[in-house]
């Protein structure tokens, strides 16, 4: 227990000691933690010298990249000695560098280099296959063979609480007339999880399988907004382009895989029921799945109330975050401190667990009724899109924060 009190079903008790940055006095970023619904000022601790390792100079930086590069032993070391000050029985003095959270704004957690987003849900890609090509087998030649992903757009990662303004762009509504311009009408989701690196690896050296966990710094909550009908229009043969280029969601508090180990466990069996066993340099001989429950709700302009509309889990993922990596990497791509690469659409095998609006509606085709009578196929200008997570432990929480962001109108153009 900690001397900064906290509801016992809090999802930032100490067990869980988070890393991000807030915005101080100067409007500079100082590195942080939470305990409760306390931000705590690393930075001013380590210029108070309340911690001894060499690593605490990296928590006087604007951005937590340095800390986050050190490896997993500094970072051990800097949660067992902010656990050690703010345990029961601690210096209450510290009480100085506590902020509650309500006061502080928030900032991206580090400088996100580079960011990849994968495709690694089978009930997700299933459920694409059958939506868009309905007469063939749902999951494409490679899917069950490595890790799809492409490359996104890095710049537009903002965090928590960041209006997204409504992309402008081509679609194609009918396949009879040329395309059009205009803003996007099927503005979705898509329930994710980010995995944020910490140890880089040099160029042309591929991390291992043997020691991908000591490149992953830690998770957080991510929305990867897309525009439906552009893309459908414009990602053959390339993929995604302005349809996800605008804006992806962050929770700001990155949870350290210490934190999470208690609820790692296994995740789908793979080369097994017919499926194809995959290559030895992916075989995975640990459990690397989360038991992380995933919520995401909508509250529509017109409401003042959140109605939850998926109920998912990080652990249905058939890829884990260590094989993501190792794929990334394994053709000698360098990895970077704070670089950025989300799981992909997380749905599971029931309807309420589908994590993006394309898959709840059906395409559209069936409107989701909310408790207050509004329904929604895809999102519109003035909704406000909220995702939580939470690990649930014996007889405590590891939460994530909310990742949200409301939905702007599009530009005149």
């Amino acid at each position: 227990m900690s001397w900064i009190s906290y509801e016992k079903d809090s999802h930032f008790p100490i067990q869980n000691i988070p890393f991000g940055v807030f915005q101080g006095p100067d409007g500079k970023g100082r590195c942080a933690t939470r305990i409760g619904d306390k931000v705590i000022d690393l930075k001013a601790l380590a210029d108070m010298g309340k911690f001894e390792g060499e690593w605490s100079q990296a928590l006087k930086e604007e951005k937590l990249n340095t800390f986050m590069s050190l490896g997993s032993g500094p970072r051990k070391a800097a949660r067992a000695a902010i656990q050690a000050l703010f345990a029961e029985g601690g210096d209450k003095s510290l009480v100085s560098v506590l902020s509650d959270v309500s006061t502080v704004k928030m900032l991206l957690p580090a400088d996100v280099g580079d960011y990849t987003d994968f495709y690694s849900s089978r009930e997700h890609a299933t459920n694409i296959g059958k939506l868009f090509r309905p007469t063939m087998a749902p999951l494409l030649p490679n899917w069950l063979h490595l890790p799809v992903g492409y490359h996104g757009r890095a710049s537009s990662i903002v965090v928590s609480g960041t209006d997204i303004k409504r992309p402008l762009g081509q679609t194609k509504p009918d396949d009879e007339k040329p395309p059009v311009f205009g803003p996007c009408r099927l503005l979705d989701m898509e329930v994710e999880v980010a995995a944020w690196v910490g140890k880089p690896n040099t160029m042309g050296e591929p991390i291992t399988m043997a020691n991908a966990r000591e490149h992953v710094f830690g998770l957080s909550l991510f929305n990867d907004w897309s525009a439906r009908d552009i893309q459908k229009w414009e990602y053959v043969p390339l993929g995604p382009f302005l349809s996800k280029s605008f804006a992806s969601t962050t929770s700001p508090w990155i949870i350290t895989m210490d934190a999470l180990e208690p609820f790692i466990c296994e995740g789908p069996k793979q080369g097994v029921n017919g499926d194809p066993d995959v290559l030895p340099y992916l075989k995975q001989g640990f459990p690397g799945a989360v038991d992380l429950k995933l919520f995401a709700s909508v509250k529509p302009k017109e409401e003042d109330t959140y109605h939850n509309i998926c109920k998912t889990n990080f652990k249905y993922m058939y890829w884990s975050v260590f094989q993501q990596l190792v794929h990334h990497t394994v053709n000698g791509c360098p990895m970077n401190a704070g670089d950025v690469f989300a799981s992909g659409t997380i749905s599971g095998p029931t309807e309420d667990s589908f994590g993006s609006m394309l898959e709840l509606s059906w395409r559209g085709s069936k409107p989701l009724k909310l408790a207050s009578g509004a329904e929604r196929k895809f999102f519109q200008d003035g909704d406000s899109v909220m995702m939580n997570g939470v690990c649930e432990g014996p007889g405590y929480n590891i939460g994530f924060g909310d990742c949200e962001g409301t939905i702007l109108p599009a530009n005149t153009f």
